[in-house]
């Protein structure tokens, strides 16, 4: 079964921007690594709505929107 989703295997140099609801760059990192933990500068962020943006490596891109639920 292949696998689904951005990993090191599938696209692993696409990056991925989490914002906040001002749109203020919170976090960039490689989809292989090991994610965003909700902080911000060693700090937890609040329960709040966040944005993405994903640059995958074949040059597409998409974006939505989540929950940070504590």
């Amino acid at each position: 079964m292949a696998s689904k989703g951005l990993n090191a295997q599938t696209q692993p140099n696409s990056l991925i921007f989490i914002y906040d609801r001002y749109g203020k760059l919170l976090k960039q990192f490689l989809a292989g690594s090991t994610g965003w933990d909700g902080t911000f500068n060693g700090n937890p962020l609040p329960s709040d709505d966040y944005w993405f943006n994903v640059q995958l490596e074949d040059g597409r891109h998409f974006s939505g929107h989540f929950t940070l639920k504590r």
